[in-house]
């Protein structure tokens, strides 16, 4: 049983290969769906505070990263990518609904 070793370098925790060679940081596909983006507005899971949630992006990692950058800056507020969602702080459905149509995207409001 191997307790440490110096020979590969920093290891991915995921898969346990050295960090040049990991698979699991590499770009992951879009999600697969049905090419409409759903903007909808959560509370529950979030300490009680309002986030925006858009659901089914079609953008891989990176892009997806940078287009929650600036969804972030056109709503003034912060945000982050958690499971293939971009997650805006605050109630901003109407305005991310319209800025991803303006972008492109078929964008709907979801929830009540």
């Amino acid at each position: 049983m191997l307790v440490y070793s110096t020979e590969r370098g920093l290891v991915c925790p995921k898969c346990r290969l050295p960090a040049a060679k990991c698979s699991c940081r590499r770009e992951a596909p879009p999600p697969k769906g049905d090419g409409i983006v759903r903007v909808r507005r959560e509370t529950r899971g979030h300490g009680g505070k309002t986030v925006t949630v858009a659901e089914g992006v079609p953008l891989p990692g990176d892009a997806l990263r940078e287009l929650c950058s600036e969804l972030k800056r056109f709503c003034g507020t912060g945000g982050t990518v958690k499971d293939g969602a971009v997650q805006i702080q605050g109630d901003h459905r109407d305005k991310i609904v319209a800025e991803l149509i303006r972008r492109g995207f078929a964008a709907k409001a979801a929830g009540g």
